[in-house]
């Protein structure tokens, strides 16, 4: 009787038909779903210029000590961290959602040789989060505190979490009918929000090329050989044709820096290992700037010099859903969501949902289609079973034939078993923030 249902729904599916009426149970760790239908599948051709061989590109990214990336990082970490609670205490998740937050930078006094910090960083966390279900409570400020130190002392290695950093949570529970879609027994999770996931695929040679690049200065080795780079790295590529600009800021660190002499010259040890490896990553001429606002003869106050190595620490603040796309980038040249995945939910938050699978979807279509571009747009409406989005858009790029039916029943399936891909991703632990 299953498989004749499957086989029934899957023929509807195609043709693109919704059937009235939800019925939904749990089986194991399965959701099925009889009597629903994906709501709209819109697969097109598209024309245009495709992205390597438009004029001008433009691309972002905000590496590990980025104060954006780290408050992006935070709050995924603290969402995981709560994840991990509900479950043990409660054998499922409960509702929250931590998208909110900011890294308040602090003040310091860099010096040549090594400085102080004056007034420590503050992070503040607000959002919303259950604290307490059949009679047990769950220690949310020290979930945060603690899943937010450990994330600082495995990535950031001169900013102490205890003497540095000062913190507010101020997150509280959550409102009726939001908290209501985590106790629907035997349901598909509904929607939470109406909201649009988007994603391409694949990367164009100057978005790998900025991803690797903050990517290799962040790497255990390069920091072995130049200890002075702090974990604080923005890389900006603007190709114009096949001229590529490439600006990076990266912080140093000053106890490891004597003086303005040492510093222009470890400059430039890192500037030429970096073009070296950024020339056997493009066949395009890459021009690389390092600290363009460096001045000679200046002391500390014309170099970027930190004493923890994060901007966060006196030059700049950090703000959820400001840093890079899920894809670990922000690329100005394609089209994407403004959600920020951060800290929300992964049951029925489909501003993380959403853009997770649409990201995952777009790159298995791109490897099947033969396509030259791939986008993935998913429209979610509040209330709708999240295996049944109001609209996907499946736009491609393709000089060939496109296998409309193929590209439908990819679609469908990666709907169909969205719940065990988010199972999957908190399961795994890693943070979705790349």
């Amino acid at each position: 009787m299953l498989l004749e249902w499957e086989r029934i729904r899957s023929y509807w599916h195609r043709h693109q038909l919704r059937w009235t009426g939800r019925e939904y149970w749990e089986e194991g760790s399965e959701f099925l779903a009889f009597g629903d239908a994906v709501g709209r599948i819109e697969v097109e051709k598209i024309s245009g210029v495709l992205i390597e061989d438009q004029n001008i590109e433009i691309v972002e990214r905000k590496g590990l000590g980025h104060p954006d990336f780290m408050i992006d990082s935070i709050m995924e970490e603290f969402s995981l961290a709560l994840c991990r609670e509900y479950l043990k205490k409660f054998g499922r998740i409960l509702h929250h959602n931590v998208d909110k937050g900011d890294v308040v930078g602090g003040k310091t006094e860099p010096k040549f040789g090594g400085g102080k910090v004056i007034i420590p960083i503050l992070i503040f966390f607000s959002g919303r989060a259950v604290e307490e279900a059949e009679g047990k409570n769950i220690p949310i400020k020290e979930i945060a505190l603690r899943s937010t130190k450990d994330w600082i002392r495995e990535n950031l290695r001169f900013l102490d979490p205890e003497e540095e950093i000062r913190y507010q949570v101020e997150t509280k529970g959550g409102s009726g009918n939001l908290s209501d879609i985590f106790e629907r027994e035997g349901r598909m999770p509904e929607a939470n929000d109406t909201s649009l996931g988007m994603a391409y695929a694949p990367l164009s040679s100057t978005e790998k090329m900025v991803y690797e690049t903050e990517r290799y200065i962040n790497s255990e080795d390069f920091k072995r050989r130049f200890p002075v780079s702090g974990e604080d790295v923005k890389v900006m590529a603007c190709r114009i044709k096949d001229n590529v600009n490439v600006t990076i800021a990266n912080s140093f660190v000053d106890r490891f820096v004597a003086g303005e002499k040492d510093y222009f010259r470890q400059k430039e040890e890192i500037l030429e290992d970096i073009q070296s490896q950024i020339d056997g990553m493009n066949e395009r001429e890459v021009k690389i700037s390092l600290n363009a606002l460096d001045r000679e003869n200046r002391g500390e106050n014309g170099v970027y010099l930190t004493v923890t190595g994060t901007s966060a620490e006196m030059g700049d603040d950090g703000q959820v859903g400001r840093g890079n796309r899920t894809n670990g980038i922000v690329p100005y040249n394609r089209p994407v969501s403004l959600e920020a995945p951060a800290g929300k939910n992964p049951v029925s938050h489909v501003g993380k949902i959403y853009n997770l699978l649409s990201n995952h979807l777009a790159e298995e279509i791109w490897e099947v289609s033969g396509a030259q571009e791939v986008y993935v747009s998913m429209l979610s409406q509040i209330g709708r079973p999240l295996n049944d989005p109001l609209l996907v858009r499946i736009a491609l790029a393709s000089d060939g034939r496109i296998d409309e039916t193929q590209i439908k029943d990819i679609t469908e399936e990666e709907l169909e078993g969205v719940m065990e891909f988010m199972k999957r991703y908190v399961e795994s632990g890693k943070s979705a923030i790349i």
